[in-house]
């Protein structure tokens, strides 16, 4: 179980005292226990058991909810005990805890209006509408070590030699018994050094010596094909997300330029700073 999270016996939790039982259907301000007064509502055993890692969330009902019950009678009653000040630590982190929640709730606010029907027919439009003309490749390559193993190569191509017999001989790349064949691929699926040098060529041609992080390559672009857009229905999601991370930028965007915002200098500061966890000592 989670540090401080304890289930206490059976004979222990039959001792606590016992509330009325009320009459109406439970609801989040239900009170199910008081410690010196102070009460706890079912609301705050639903939360504390949503913040539970998911496979503590397994366990049945009846056996989480009088855990967690005493465990919050448990953290009210060691509360109240505490005596002195709030620790800074303590007080910053529960600033900066009602910050986030707060802010978190007005993002799902504005991400609840950004997707809507016609906003998603929009973007599928704008995406993959008359405009779209995204390419696919067929090549293959000969990967080497070396810089001049690749010229070499390159050389033995230029008189003639077959590329896929080369790469089967040469190549160390795990295409190399397929003869260098990499099949079909789109944009963005190669390292960038690699999908330059294919874009560069012709049908047919063969590129010159390419170095990446795998090694030295000699590339041969077979061909090309544009690539069908995909249906709305399988990019909905997708769409989606982007329209209410774009909403949520923007909207970012425009309270704080509208805000009086002020980051004063201070001199002197170095940012290593922020791990100094002794700053936090009251």
């Amino acid at each position: 179980m989670p540090k401080g999270f304890t289930f206490l016996p059976a004979l222990a939790i039959a001792a606590a005292m016992a509330l009325p039982v009320r009459a109406e259907p439970p609801s989040a301000d239900t009170i199910v226990a008081r410690v010196n007064g102070q009460e706890i509502k079912l609301g705050h055993v639903i939360i504390a058991r949503a913040a539970l890692p998911q496979q503590y969330q397994q366990l049945p009902p009846e056996v989480l909810y009088d855990a967690i019950v005493e465990q919050l009678i448990q953290q009210s009653a060691l509360e109240q005990a505490f005596a002195g000040e709030v620790p800074k630590r303590v007080a910053l982190s529960l600033e900066n805890e009602r910050r986030s929640l707060l802010a978190g709730e007005e993002i799902e606010r504005i991400m609840a209006g950004a997707a809507g029907d016609a906003d998603l027919k929009a973007a599928y439009d704008t995406t993959y509408g008359a405009d779209y003309d995204a390419q696919e490749f067929n090549a293959a390559h000969i990967l080497v070590e070396t810089e001049e193993e690749a010229k070499a190569i390159a050389s033995e191509l230029e008189s003639g030699a077959d590329f896929a017999a080369l790469a089967k001989e040469k190549s160390t790349g795990p295409s190399g018994p397929n003869g260098g064949a990499l099949g079909w691929f789109e944009k963005g699926m190669m390292v960038p050094e690699f999908e330059a040098a294919v874009m560069a060529l012709e049908p047919g041609q063969i590129s010159d010596p390419v170095k990446t992080q795998f090694g030295w390559h000699v590339v041969k672009l077979n061909e090309t094909r544009a690539k069908a857009p995909p249906a709305f229905d399988d990019v909905r999601e997708e769409l989606a997300g982007e329209l209410r991370q774009k909403a949520v930028a923007e909207r970012a965007d425009a309270l704080v330029a509208e805000a009086t915002v002020e980051r004063p200098e201070i001199e002197g500061l170095d940012p290593g700073v922020i791990g100094t966890l002794d700053l936090l000592e009251n």
